[in-house]
């Protein structure tokens, strides 16, 4: 879409966006963590395991190594011996390849996860075109590959020079010591050369991961024209979505109307507010607001009050503090209780004289209201 509008990539891809790469195997990689992860559990596992794994060679040599006249002789024995080295090789260095791959795993897991994606298996025929891959070359992320390898190579140079100079005196000596002690001083030593390589390699992870999370992040930005094709995608046209709003409001609207028929009373501001209270005397809790609204809902509130000769009074401060600190289908504050009270008995001693229309000459202004409750404008 950037080449076709001429558009930049400024805008964080949206949640569409980031499941479509990961669906793609699109996702953010470090191979210098993983590399640094591996290594470091190679030895650590090695130490750890490695005394075990020392005996158990040893006893593999003596059992498979250490063939008789007899058996040298006789090629069954030889095969015999020869499957027996193997099976018990392959069962020594389990444990030690079980954690090795469990490491390989645990590095995309920490970064941003493990996807298998076949698409990102299919063969592309553009990659093999040499103009994009001499961009690919020349452009950051080649710029970055590149310092990166420079930078190991150094580092693990100096590292590597370094553990040899401290311990050149045990490797000179290692030619002196018998040789089951020699393999093992061999075995010990190239554990620690291992663990201190890798351990090298944390500086240079520090700087890729951070790296390849920006660069994956902006691999994914997409225009702006993008994020609103996508948008409207997945939630549709803004005219679509317009739409459904007002086909929402009008729905409530209808059923908020249905609720003015049983409503005991509706308080109005006469030109903006009004205010439908219904109370139960039966039932505990305090009047609920039953409808409620402004200018042209506010009249339509009024007009069905008219309708099926619903009390209507006009209280103007009392209507706005109603409107603008309850919500609809809620019980009024408590704050407002002595103020709807007294609307309440006026409205009931004219319903039992029957003179609910005399409730229209009469405006409450002074009623008790809370000055946090008002509401003037």
């Amino acid at each position: 879409m950037a080449e076709d509008t001429g558009q930049e990539r400024t805008e964080e891809a949206t949640p569409r966006r980031r499941q479509q790469a990961r669906e793609q195997g699109q996702v953010a990689r470090s191979r210098e963590l993983n590399t640094m992860l591996v290594l470091m559990i190679a030895a650590g596992a090695g130490a750890f395991i490695g005394p075990e794994l020392g005996r158990d060679m040893a006893q593999l040599f003596h059992d498979h190594l250490s063939l008789s006249p007899h058996d040298v002789r006789d090629t069954t024995a030889v095969i015999h011996h020869l499957g027996g080295a193997i099976r018990d090789m392959v069962g020594a260095l389990t444990p030690f390849f079980i954690v090795t791959i469990l490491a390989a795993i645990g590095g995309p897991l920490l970064l941003g996860g493990v996807n298998f994606s076949s698409k990102a298996l299919t063969f592309k025929w553009e990659k093999l075109d040499p103009v994009k891959g001499l961009k690919r070359v020349f452009a950051v992320r080649g710029l970055v590959e590149l310092l990166k390898a420079l930078a190991k190579f150094a580092i693990i140079g100096v590292v590597a020079v370094f553990f040899l100079t401290t311990h050149k005196e045990e490797f000179f000596g290692l030619g002196a010591e018998p040789l089951p002690d020699g393999i093992m001083h061999t075995f010990h030593l190239m554990l620690w050369a291992l663990l201190a390589i890798s351990s090298s390699l944390i500086l240079i992870a520090l700087v890729d991961v951070p790296f390849q999370l920006w660069d994956h992040a902006r691999q994914l930005r997409m225009t702006k024209q993008e994020v609103k094709d996508d948008t409207r995608d997945t939630e549709g046209s803004p005219e679509l979505r317009g739409q459904i709003r007002r086909m929402q409001r009008e729905v409530a609207q209808r059923r908020m109307m249905e609720e003015v028929p049983k409503a005991d009373v509706v308080i109005t501001n006469p030109e903006h507010y009004s205010v439908a209270l219904k109370y139960d005397q039966d039932k505990p809790g305090a009047p609920v607001v039953v409808a409620m609204g402004v200018d042209r809902v506010a009249l339509r509130i009024r007009e069905v009050a008219r309708e099926h000769d619903v009390v209507i009074v006009a209280a103007p401060p009392l209507a706005r503090a109603i409107y603008h600190n309850t919500e609809l289908n809620e019980e009024i504050p408590v704050g407002l209780y002595l103020a709807v009270a007294q609307i309440l008995a006026y409205v009931f001693q004219l319903r039992a004289a029957g003179r609910k229309a005399e409730a229209g000459k009469k405006e409450f202004t002074d009623l008790p209201i809370p000055d946090d409750y008002r509401h003037d404008k």
